[in-house]
């Protein structure tokens, strides 16, 4: 291998079943790659979510070695410690940082887990965690101005993608996503890259946003005039992709990949919920119809345990001598944890069936375990279902009401991989791919030694 080029782009949620199975013929550019190099499903993290899963991918480490297990993380055992996991959090180096060790030029487009910026050898465009373009979000800085007549002010997400109004919604994606591929495309065509990594969030919008038009199976099916909606988006992506295709020479290796899929979503557990009609967690006054758990106050002193989450639950012990207020003996931990995994795994639908709730312990999952981590993570109906933290009203522990705003869907475990280039046989599906091997194997086409610490393992 002699260290050509690797463009990696990343669709967030985008749905193997979708891309390589369902709509392979409709979108030529990702059938092309397909045709000349490897694809499959691409196992995720525990839990397959966009914060922490993308930094996983970029550094081949778990979320226990980064000690980052959401969107929002504890930074200790006091009770209202939550916050965002931007990029301070992630400590580990990522594959640019590491290209940048090695002298390797990189443009860096929208990756989740990269704002606040930082420094590296080429330049970088932050994520969308950025609050808003009065923020810095160019590296380097002078980058902004440019950025600006590209593509006016950039988008970096969504304003508001849990919404009623599907025209609006599709309106936003189309322009933030139309946005970021053209100024991919121009950096691609002005700026010097050994490694090009870049991120398009509009799919993940678009499967939240639309699943129930398209999805016969889903409780909220609604034929009608969004049916195609993100097919359409599909095709439209990728006669994008083919855009940067064409900065893509015979020394350059793509990678078209994603964080995790997308499923149905059947309804939420209001676990809070579940946990108070338990006798599990208390309230400090009385709930009066639906609400959450910061307006009511929770009586630590007769709580045994309280969720944090969305697409999946996190579930905290409350452990004396831990946390402030802590009533579970820490003798007693394993057999109150133990028991607790086991009810919440046999929690029911709403006619009374079973589920298939995953309940996994931390040290179980990862060989280490940094920062702060859940005691136990739930994956709701094997991710059909997800975690809704209000409490109180009148609609019982199930919900079909999403607490954020409308969502059809939820994550899957697999997302995918699309991988073709000079080092690639075209060897056809796949099967047994994992997130963790992707950086090993960029490091390995850009003819850099894959780091002792990373988990995964080179596909090439």
């Amino acid at each position: 291998m002699n260290g050509g080029k690797v463009m990696i782009i990343g669709l967030d949620c985008a749905e193997p079943s979708l891309v390589i199975e369902r709509w392979r013929d409709q979108l030529p550019a990702l059938a092309s790659l397909m045709d000349r190099g490897v694809y499959g499903p691409l196992t995720s993290v525990i839990p397959p979510i966009t914060v922490p899963a993308w930094s996983c991918m970029m550094s081949s480490r778990t979320p226990g070695d980064l000690g980052v297990y959401g969107f929002r993380n504890r930074q200790d055992h006091s009770y209202d410690s939550l916050r965002i996991a931007d990029s301070t959090a992630i400590r580990e180096p990522r594959l640019w940082d590491i290209a940048t060790r090695h002298g390797k030029q990189s443009i860096v487009l929208s990756v989740p887990g990269t704002y606040p910026l930082r420094p590296l050898n080429g330049v970088m465009i932050s994520c969308f965690l950025t609050p808003s373009v009065q923020q810095q979000y160019t590296y380097p800085a002078q980058l902004r101005s440019e950025v600006e007549q590209v593509v006016g002010e950039y988008m970096f997400d969504c304003p508001q993608f849990r919404t009623d109004d599907k025209e609006d919604l599709l309106r936003q994606v189309y322009e933030m996503t139309d946005r970021r591929f053209r100024l991919a495309e121009h950096l691609l065509g002005t700026k010097p890259w050994q490694l090009f990594a870049m991120v398009e969030i509009g799919t993940d919008r678009m499967h939240h946003g639309f699943w129930k038009f398209m999805d016969r199976e889903h409780r909220k099916y609604a034929p009608g005039p969004f049916e195609d909606a993100i097919l359409d988006y599909h095709r439209h992506v990728d006669a994008a992709v083919g855009r940067l295709l064409e900065h893509a020479d015979e020394e350059t290796t793509v990678l078209v990949v994603s964080d995790h899929g997308a499923k149905r979503m059947d309804g939420g557990i209001r676990v809070n919920e579940w946990l108070r009609r338990e006798g599990l967690l208390a309230t400090t006054t009385e709930v009066n119809g639906r609400t959450s758990l910061r307006e009511v106050g929770v009586d630590w002193s007769r709580t045994t345990a309280w969720g944090e989450g969305g697409y999946y639950a996190r579930i905290f012990l409350n452990v004396r001598g831990r946390e402030p207020e802590g009533i579970v003996d820490p003798e007693r931990f394993d057999e109150v944890r133990d028991d607790l995994a086991r009810r919440l795994a046999a929690i029911p639908d709403d006619q009374g069936r079973p589920i298939g709730t995953k309940v996994y312990k931390p040290e179980e999952v990862y060989e280490t375990v940094q920062g702060v981590p859940p005691d136990l993570i739930v994956h709701f109906g094997d991710l059909h279902w997800r975690s809704v933290g209000t409490i109180g009203g009148d609609e019982g522990v199930h919900t079909f009401e999403n607490d954020t705003g409308p969502d059809d869907a939820n994550h899957a475990q697999d997302g995918l991989l699309i991988m073709a280039g000079r080092d690639v046989r075209a060897d056809g599906l796949r099967e047994g791919m994992h997130l963790l091997d992707v950086a090993p194997t960029v490091l390995r086409l850009l003819d850099i030694e894959p780091l002792p610490s990373m988990r995964g393992t080179p596909l090439t």
